[in-house]
This record gives C-alpha cells, sequence and structure tokens, in this order.
C-alpha cells in the first residue's frame, strides 16, 4: 500500500521526540504537518526536468534498508537531510520553516521544524525508493518516467491533478492549519510554477 498514512507509520516519531526534546504528542504533531510539505516539494521537483533528475539520484542514493524492521532516526544521516531540505525549498526554506513553526501551538518553533525536516527528508526519500522498486515502477523511475511523480501523487491524494496549488494548498490547510497552509501552498505552488 503507497499511503500518507503508509509513510506515517514508518516514522520513528518517539525516537525524534526524544532527539528533539519534545513529548510525542507535540512530534507526531509536528511530523504530520512536515510530511505533505516535504511531499509537496519532492513533487515540484519532480515535475521539473533538471531537479527531477537530482530528486531521482537522491531517492537512488537512499538506503532502502533504513525502513526494514523499522527506522531508527540514529541511522539517518541528516547532514544528507539539510542538503536535500535545502535543495527542495532553495530561497523558500525560511518561509517554509516559518509557516511550520507556527503549527500546533507554543511547542512547535521554526528551530524544531530545522532539526526535524533534515531527520524526516531521508526517511520520505527511502520510502520513495522502496515503493519505487517494489511496486515495479523501477524502470519508469530510472527512466525519467512518471514512477516518482506517480507515487507523490498518490501519496498527496492525487492533489496534483488539475488544479496543483488549490490541491496542494487543502492538504496543507489540513496539515498545518489554514494560514499557514495558504502561506505553503503559495510557496509550493510557486515551485511547481517553475517547470
Amino acid at each position: 500500500m503507497t499511503s500518507f498514512d503508509d509513510l506515517l507509520s514508518t516514522v520513528p516519531v518517539a525516537q525524534i521526540a526524544e532527539k528533539l526534546g519534545v513529548d510525542e504528542a507535540t512530534a507526531k504533531t509536528a511530523i504530520t504537518a512536515a510530511v505533505p510539505v516535504l511531499l509537496g516539494g519532492f513533487q515540484a521537483q519532480a515535475g521539473n526536468p533538471e531537479s527531477g533528475l537530482n530528486l531521482e539520484n537522491e531517492v537512488a542514493n537512499q538506503p532502502h534498508a533504513l525502513l526494514d524492521g523499522g527506522v531508527d532516526i540514529n541511522q539517518v544521516d541528516v547532514n544528507n537531510g539539510n542538503q536535500i531540505v535545502d535543495q527542495t525549498f532553495g530561497a523558500e526554506k525560511n518561509t517554509v520553516l516559518s509557516a511550520l513553526g507556527n503549527v500546533g501551538g507554543s511547542a512547535i518553533s521554526q528551530d524544531l521544524m530545522g532539526k526535524l525536516l533534515p531527520m524526516l527528508a531521508p526517511i520520505v526519500l527511502a520510502y520513495l525508493g522502496k515503493k519505487a522498486l517494489g511496486g515495479g515502477g523501477g524502470a519508469a523511475a530510472q527512466s525519467g518516467g512518471g514512477g516518482i511523480g506517480d507515487i507523490l501523487g498518490s501519496l498527496l491524494g492525487g492533489a496534483t491533478g488539475g488544479n496543483k496549488s488549490g490541491g496542494l494548498s487543502d492538504i496543507l490547510g489540513k496539515a498545518v492549519g489554514q494560514n499557514a497552509g495558504n502561506v505553503l501552498g503559495n510557496v509550493l505552488g510557486g515551485l511547481l510554477g517553475k517547470k
């Protein structure tokens, strides 16, 4: 199954909470808000011929074994995660972190999100890679076909169909609250528009 809930189930909430020094409920709220934003950023990259190739390389380079038997957060390459986040959001990174920092009350800050996204990015990419290979989409992903983009589309609930930024804004609005969702939707809509 390729679904948002399946992806979230691979994320080690308790370990991340411990690393961030927050309780599990706060970590879960932050993770649930951050993952769709990462997916939206990756979707924008997948639609761009130049950065799409970079995304596929990043997906191919993630150790898919990271997901085997449950993710151990200590095996996640956070330095690589930082590079992925920088490449994904570019100049909009601080806007994204600021909007995410307004999620779930005072316990979640821009600083916390700045630490969380690099932990999540390699996990999400490893998940995409595993689904691309396991779903028979390996050849499509390798040839620049719709493999990764299709998986991202299904994870985002098909929201990247006709009205890309509108659907994405709706998903983000549900995940992070309407105001932050609108800001993030605009940022990601701008990234999607750079095709």
